[in-house]
């Protein structure tokens, strides 16, 4: 499974190594992703998403129904 939060679309990012001598090796930088099932009250079922841990932070303030909702207009299809 590809490493992207299935909600905010956070994927890795690429930059380089730096060693003492100073050569550039390119390396790449990955989202904190955590697979996590959440219970959606408003529709009664549970959803389980991969999601950064900055999504799990925005969910916890907003609420997943509130959240998804917006993440479906801005993208323009369901996620659950």
């Amino acid at each position: 499974m590809s490493r992207i939060c299935q909600l905010t679309g956070k994927k890795a990012i690429t930059g380089n190594n730096v060693s003492h001598s100073n050569a550039r090796t390119k390396r790449k930088f990955y989202p904190n992703l955590q697979e996590k099932r959440f219970f959606v009250p408003e529709l009664g079922i549970w959803v389980k998403l991969k999601v950064s841990t900055s999504a799990i932070r925005t969910i916890n303030k907003k609420g997943i129904y509130n959240f998804i909702q917006e993440v479906e207009k801005k993208q323009g299809y369901k996620i659950a």
